[in-house]
């Protein structure tokens, strides 16, 4: 169909024109869909986001500080070392000697151990069993065996009845003697042994093992304003 010379699209006179911009109308039909899923897809990855961002700001304020990994700084070698020394111990104590309770009261920093005291001393005397030298070697081998920066420590306590016979106080006090001489003679460090008495049953002995920073051994003398004694 002409007017005025000129022929319009979609004519039967010029199918090519016609084809092509079908062809053109499809295209742009295309590619504006897929423009409206990419910006549907960037909406949710936003939306995912922000979701994300504030439910791990909202439980990184319900945690507790203990399970922030930042407030973790002890060295992974000083860990290892302290639950092996609470190995060893539990391990001396279980095969070596018999014993009421072993009790771990802090991993990798203390432990307690409830013995009978005839099982190390013989009966009615300060004087140590001989079987139980092995004991001893052992107790002073794994305190020795202190790792850089930290220390091991030993506290030997034996009960004490108040008021009681002068013969009973003497053994208990010739025991705790008897002891810390037996740990330095097989070469145990001084500065990691403490021996003491406290209100209690006498047949009975606690012992406290510590894992420390090799600050925390030392002991701060420090003279209060005045002129007092140090603390």
């Amino acid at each position: 169909m002409e007017n005025n010379g000129a022929t319009f699209q979609g004519t039967p006179g010029n199918p090519g024109r016609s084809s092509t911009a079908l062809f053109l109308g499809l295209y742009l039909l295309v590619l504006a869909f897929f423009i409206l899923l990419v910006s549907m897809s960037t909406r949710a990855e936003l939306r995912s986001r922000a979701v994300m961002d504030s439910l791990t700001s909202t439980f990184a304020t319900l945690l507790p500080p203990s399970t922030d990994l930042t407030t973790f700084t002890t060295k992974e070698g000083d860990v290892l070392a302290a639950q092996r020394f609470q190995e060893n111990i539990a391990g001396i104590f279980r095969t070596a000697i018999k014993v009421e309770q072993v009790t771990v009261v802090q991993p990798g920093r203390l432990m307690r151990v409830v013995l009978l005291a005839d099982s190390l001393f013989f009966p009615g005397e300060p004087r140590l069993r001989d079987a139980q030298v092995d004991l001893l070697d052992r107790l002073v081998a794994t305190l020795s065996n202190r790792p850089t920066g930290l220390r091991f420590d030993m506290e030997f306590v034996i009960g004490s009845r108040s008021g009681a016979g002068d013969n009973l106080s003497s053994l208990v006090m010739l025991r705790a003697e008897a002891f810390a001489k037996a740990m330095g003679d097989q070469g145990g460090p001084p500065d990691s042994l403490a021996v003491g008495l406290k209100p209690g049953d006498p047949d009975k002995i606690t012992m406290w093992f510590y894992v420390r920073n090799l600050d925390e051994g030392r002991m701060n003398f420090v003279k209060p304003a005045g002129g007092g004694q140090a603390q």
